[in-house]
């Protein structure tokens, strides 16, 4: 790490990140097997999550990048065709289904977890509850939780004091002994991991230590095309090893696979990276006058947003998922959603869906103040903006997505700025 950093401005660092995570052109893509395909490789993961107030965090990540589509057509290809795998990347996600034999060096060790003690204690203590409920989804699979009784009747709260079972089917999916079959109701199934994924792991010999770590950190950087260590850290944040991903980047760096940058972004200097393949396509990302041609609302466990504060450096713009906020401290919503426009995160909004009266409530709809001003933009995207453009594009969006959950009609509470409210409601119309 001793030479000199190549010179890469801030720009071209944001505008290949969007083109990784196929926001260049947002909501504008089909969704068939290529695509789907190519989104889950470039970015490494698609969040799940189980909340559901507007729709499931997958399915807006989704329809970010390919607009209203078919469920089914997504668990036909998901689940049917096997193009993706549910394994923990950032969180719970839906990896690639090439990805799988990468991750068998992590499923093969107790090292996915962080109570790895406690699951060696569990296990000693459960051996016959795993063996139980392996036999069963050998004979019967694919199963689900419910499935298995609670043959302890205790009375249950928070996530250690789950059924045995439970525990059980945790353990044999995050150790790739079962894997996801599908999902009903949003409920896993398991079935044996060789009747999921075809030849089970391949002929693919597992990656060992350094190996996994050299991998993982390409598919990170490759991910967002250029990154601080921080951003490493916190974009496919599993496994927590900080030491073996620092041990990795350096022994790139040595080899020449990947480069340190200079990227002058606001705050304190950081040292950035990139594959040294990405060079060129930094290149061309530098050129672009406009990286972004389009409008979206992001859920907030997407994963241009995995890092809040390479979010702050790259958009200018402060983002806190609220949702884990208490109600009297929330300032923006329960679940809101940034406003991506033209590659500016313009605003956000707090909607719900009605699903029995069939309507999208938004709450709220707040937008930045530089936006209201028609100010140049925060961060290094310094192109003006023009706002009746963005407003309209907002309003087509909103649109959208109220067709996507099945809404037939859209109400709208506060505007902030209220003076942007008009312009906002007759773009609605």
């Amino acid at each position: 790490m001793t030479t000199t950093p190549r010179k890469v401005p801030a720009h071209a660092v944001t505008s290949l990140f969007l083109e990784r995570q196929h926001l260049d052109r947002p909501r504008g893509r089909r969704l068939n097997a290529a695509n789907l395909t190519r989104f889950a490789e470039d970015t490494g993961g698609i969040q799940l999550d189980t909340i559901n107030v507007v729709e499931r965090a997958h399915h807006l990540t989704l329809w970010s990048r390919f607009d209203v589509y078919d469920r089914k057509k997504l668990d036909g290809l998901g689940y049917g065709s096997r193009l993706l795998y549910e394994y923990w990347a950032h969180a719970a996600c839906l990896v690639p289904i090439a990805h799988v034999p990468k991750w068998r060096h992590i499923m093969d060790s107790l090292r996915w977890s962080s109570r790895s003690a406690y699951w060696h204690k569990w296990i000693q203590k459960n051996r016959r509850v795993l063996e139980e409920v392996e036999a069963a989804i050998r004979e019967r699979g694919p199963l689900a939780s419910a499935d298995f009784e609670d043959v302890t009747k205790t009375r249950r709260g928070g996530w250690w004091n789950r059924k045995p079972a439970t525990h059980a089917l945790d353990y044999l999916w995050m150790s790739g002994r079962t894997a996801v079959h599908s999902r009903v109701n949003f409920h896993k199934r398991y079935d044996l991991l060789e009747r999921v994924v075809p030849n089970g792991f391949g002929p693919e010999p597992p990656l060992g230590e350094d190996g996994f770590w050299r991998w993982h950190l390409r598919q990170s950087l490759h991910g967002m095309g250029a990154a601080t260590l921080a951003d490493l850290r916190m974009y496919l944040s599993f496994p927590l090893a900080s030491d073996a991903r620092r041990s990795a980047l350096r022994d790139a760096v040595e080899a020449g696979e990947v480069v340190e940058l200079e990227v002058a972004t606001a705050g304190r200097p950081l040292p950035w990276f990139a594959l040294a393949e990405d060079l060129p396509a930094l290149e061309r990302a530098a050129a672009r006058r406009v990286p972004s041609r389009g409008t979206a609302l992001l859920s907030p466990f997407d994963s241009l947003l995995w890092h809040r504060e390479r979010v702050r450096r790259l958009f200018g713009y402060d983002y806190t998922i609220e949702v884990y906020v208490p109600a009297p401290k929330r300032r923006h919503g329960y679940y809101s959603l940034p406003i991506l426009h033209d590659g500016h995160i313009i605003g956000r909004l707090d909607p719900k869906t009605h699903r029995a009266e069939r309507r999208l409530e938004l709450k709220s709809v707040h937008f930045e103040s530089w936006f209201a001003a028609k100010k140049t933009p925060p961060g290094p995207l310094k192109a003006k903006l023009e706002r009746a453009a963005a407003l309209a594009g907002t309003a087509e969006a909103i649109a959208s997505l109220a067709r996507f959950v099945g809404a037939d009609s859209v109400t709208i509470g506060r505007i902030s700025p209220a003076s942007l409210g008009p312009e906002l409601r007759r773009a609605l119309r």
